[in-house]
């Protein structure tokens, strides 16, 4: 019985340094370049069929930006993705259940999965311009 606590209270911090750990600092993804002689429309289409490739819910439209959602378990995280013919630049807007905070030296961190979907959306957008692009040609 004794061990058992004692090896609990050993185990604990540990369980907590650990879960400290997977926080990532927050850094909006790189703009994803638009090939040459793309529209807005195709841009856009592009935009979309990634996020709804990895199961994100599209939001509001407008005329360049595209608000989305991805839920998992309890997790909700929610992005704004701004475009136009040059660029395509996702940015983060809220989360729950992320591990999201602002050091007080403007450090932005939150959950490394989130960082994960950031990179896999980032190059779904990017191969499905790609696409269009040469299918344009």
């Amino acid at each position: 019985m004794f061990r058992s606590r004692f090896l609990l209270v050993l185990l604990l911090p540990l369980l907590m340094l650990t879960m400290a750990f997977r926080q990532s600092p927050l850094v909006d993804p790189a703009p994803i370049s638009v090939p040459a002689g793309l529209t807005d429309v195709q841009v856009g289409k592009a935009v979309k069929a990634a996020l709804m490739g990895r199961g994100w819910t599209v939001g509001e439209q407008q005329a360049g930006s595209i608000a989305a959602s991805l839920s998992r378990d309890e997790w909700v995280a929610k992005i704004r993705v701004d475009f136009d013919t040059k660029k395509v630049q996702i940015r983060y807007v809220d989360s729950k259940n992320l591990k999201y905070e602002v050091k007080r030296d403007g450090t932005r961190l939150i959950h490394s999965n989130y960082m994960g979907w950031m990179q896999y959306l980032s190059g779904d957008i990017g191969r499905n311009l790609e696409l269009i692009s040469a299918t344009a040609s």
